[in-house]
């Protein structure tokens, strides 16, 4: 792999995070555009509770609530519970961006769900720590281990104080799957906490991926330096460097083609699925962001090709974390969670190859759902999504809530 390489998969990145710049300055004629995510709930006629959740290692994770739907019907007795999860540089808005009747929260919400929207460390909602401050290098020294660790078990635990209920249901997306596989295979207290694990683009190992993520596995260490050199800790370009790369590169003629093109680069885009009128609303909270160590450790797990936790570049620095020279692997096979998954033909982060060898690990896999044209961002703002997939999960939990 050649530096031209991967200076064009940084510029790719550039032209993600210009069209979003664009998108936000010149398209600005929504109104959720400006709001965060209980202000959008809010907007749309819904009920909506923010708390924050500490974990034991001292971040402050917001996460968001929708106890009722628009026309609360009476329910004799508690509300079964459901999680939500987004996915790799995303946000909880994922699952509020669209419509209400195409965002799978609301929907959730008026089918008589208690539902919860989680986040991790490192995104807008992530962004403190007891004792670290949010420009320091150690504030940013995790990766998706750390969410599966910490952020997750903190999340589902507060939910199930504060519900009292003894379970959930939980739906996870892209990153919101690998966290959930990994603490959910290793902590048994965790994982009887959860009725059923809805995966949605899962992934566990990335050997396939066809993003140009990829790319970066071959340049894991240029890329931690060159962070470092600039003063970037949180895998996301300055804003002057995004505005200047938008002013100079997008063009007002041609500006929602293009933007539809480039934003999707990571993941892969289905323009049929896409409606591009919500464009401004997904721009002005997706890349939500993460840490530098979180995109190395997934170029890792692609030359890899395992599920594997962050490798620290050498036996003794492993040894020092781990006890052993190498990184530990996740052994997916031992989760007992219920899990039912939904995976896509042209999905570029969760490639049906790597979902293929995963199925047969599964001990107590429910079913899977295999859906032809789909993309990796489908599952949170395709056309189709609420019809091939939301509407789907909620007969099955309705089935198993009992």
């Amino acid at each position: 792999m050649s530096v031209a390489s991967f200076l064009i998969f940084c510029s790719s990145f550039g032209l993600v995070t210009a069209a979003s710049a664009v998108a936000i300055d010149r398209l600005r004629d929504l109104p959720e555009t400006h709001m965060n995510v209980s202000q959008i709930i809010r907007y749309h006629g819904y009920p909506a509770e923010e708390y924050h959740v500490v974990t034991d290692d001292g971040y402050v994770i917001a996460i968001q609530r929708i106890p009722a739907g628009r026309k609360e019907v009476y329910r004799d007795g508690p509300k079964p519970v459901i999680f939500l999860q987004h996915g790799l540089l995303a946000s909880s808005s994922n699952w509020v961006t669209n419509l209400p009747n195409e965002s799978f929260a609301f929907i959730l919400a008026d089918a008589g769900f208690d539902v919860w929207l989680g986040n991790v460390r490192g995104n807008t909602y992530g962004l403190h720590h007891l004792k670290y401050p949010v420009d320091s290098d150690q504030f940013w020294e995790f990766s998706w281990d750390e969410m599966a660790r910490y952020d997750l078990p903190a999340m589902l635990k507060f939910v199930l104080s504060k519900t009292s209920q003894p379970s959930l249901f939980y739906a996870g997306h892209s990153q919101g799957t690998i966290i959930a596989f990994a603490e959910f295979s290793r902590n048994k207290e965790l994982a009887k906490m959860v009725k059923t694990f809805f995966a949605l683009g899962p992934v566990t190992t990335v050997g396939h991926m066809k993003s140009p993520l990829k790319y970066l596995a071959y340049f894991t260490r240029e890329v931690e330096d060159l962070f470092k050199l600039f003063g970037f800790r949180d895998f996301l370009p300055s804003d002057f460097y995004v505005r200047w790369f938008a002013d100079h590169v997008c063009s007002e003629q041609d500006l929602r083609t293009f933007c539809a093109d480039f934003i999707f680069v990571l993941c892969g885009y289905d323009k049929q699925q896409l409606n591009k009128t919500r464009l401004p609303v997904y721009f002005s909270h997706t890349p939500a962001g993460t840490s530098v160590r979180n995109m190395v450790h997934l170029a890792q797990m692609y030359l890899s090709k395992k599920f594997q936790m962050y490798n620290y570049g050498n036996a003794e620095k492993n040894r020092e974390h781990y006890g052993q020279d190498t990184p530990p692997l996740y052994n997916v096979s031992a989760m007992t969670v219920p899990v039912a998954l939904y995976w896509a033909q042209n999905d570029l982060l969760a490639d049906p190859q790597d979902v293929r060898a995963l199925l047969p690990l599964l001990p107590n896999k429910l079913y899977d759902k295999y859906i032809e044209d789909w993309d990796h961002l489908d599952f949170i703002w395709g056309l189709d999504a609420a019809k091939l997939v939301y509407y789907d999960i909620i007969q099955h939990m309705k089935m198993l809530h009992v």
